[in-house]
């Protein structure tokens, strides 16, 4: 869907209204990238953005009925445009006008191509103006790819960089990365740069240029601690220390991979596969991976012993007035 109305931007075929509604925010930003570059191709345009969680929807069709100055007509961005979503009476952030947007909605302006913004899950489909919209606009869905509609997504990304890439390379980067499509854009970029004029995107090139994030880290430490390599555990924390990591944060981090590692367990033993295991607790698919391919599973009582510990270690953090860089340290010291 995206394609065909991109394709028709391009052509300078366009709509005074678009919605787009979803949580993938690759496609708002190359909406409105497209947006900005065919107008631009004629003449430069103006552009106005509008937060709706600031301001109302009033201020939104005023601008839009008000001729534009230097352009045949102006963009305008209405960002969070919560209205469309089911929301309790009285605990809305700004009130706005749908009566007024309903009218201007039949009556939209000719000048003008607004295009807005409502990057939630889903609309309520019951409200008047949300029906309206779904009417009298080009309505678009951003929802994740999955699948091979997202392993044909990369395939194509990584051309347009003029790179290739193996189904191989292309399975690490979703276990990695996973779904976000503007992360996923922005590591083929450094990885197209970083290769200069060689061509292919290897899993040997994923693993050295994909930056280590920080809950990586923590299932280092987690795990060289787990499995008693005490020197290990306190090499990664120290580095973490380092970067200015703080000690109750890490405590945290650590709590929640023992969640996760237990959660996986429970699951497994219910017959789940991994990707059905990462679907279920909505995490990356890589982090269960990596969980179910441990060559030294560890038993719930353990895992249930260290959350203990670190819950003391918690209390500590937050009632101490010492050296707390020492509390996550001694627990680490400590054998299970």
């Amino acid at each position: 869907m995206f394609s065909a109305v991109w394709k028709k931007i391009s052509q300078g075929n366009y709509s005074s209204v678009y919605v787009l509604v979803g949580l993938e925010h690759y496609f708002f930003d190359e909406t409105i990238r497209r947006m900005k570059q065919s107008l631009n191709q004629k003449e430069e345009t103006d552009v106005i953005v509008f937060d709706l969680d600031e301001v109302p929807v009033q201020y939104v069709i005023e601008e839009a009925d008000t001729l534009p100055f230097f352009s045949e007509r102006k963009l305008i961005i209405a960002k969070n445009a919560s209205f469309l979503k089911a929301t309790e009476k009285g605990k809305e952030k700004i009130e706005h006008d749908l009566k007024a947007l309903e009218k201007w909605m039949n009556h939209q302006s000719e000048t003008a191509i607004v295009i807005f913004i409502a990057p939630y899950e889903k609309m309520d489909e019951r409200k008047k103006i949300s029906k309206l919209m779904k009417e009298k606009a080009v309505f678009l869905e951003a929802k994740s790819l999955e699948g091979n509609d997202l392993r044909v997504w990369i395939q194509s990304t990584v051309q347009h960089e003029g790179k290739t890439i193996g189904e191989e390379a292309v399975q690490l980067l979703i276990e990695v990365i996973g779904h976000d499509l503007v992360q996923l854009q922005s590591e083929i970029k450094k990885m197209a740069i970083y290769l200069g004029e060689e061509s292919e995107i290897s899993t040997s090139i994923i693993e050295i240029l994909l930056s280590k994030t920080l809950e990586q880290d923590a299932f280092q430490l987690l795990n060289a601690y787990l499995r008693g390599d005490t020197s290990t555990a306190l090499s990664v924390y120290h580095d973490l220390l380092r970067q200015k990591e703080e000690p109750i944060k890490l405590t945290g981090l650590l709590a929640s991979q023992i969640r996760l590692m237990s959660n996986v367990t429970y699951l497994r033993k219910k017959g789940y596969h991994a990707q059905a295991i990462a679907k279920q607790l909505k995490v990356n698919p890589y982090r269960v991976k990596l969980i179910v391919e441990s060559r030294n599973p560890i038993d719930e009582k353990r895992l249930l012993h260290v959350m203990h510990r670190l819950a003391d270690a918690d209390l500590k953090l937050k009632t101490s007035s010492g050296n707390r860089d020492r509390i996550l340290e001694y627990l680490l010291m400590s054998k299970i």
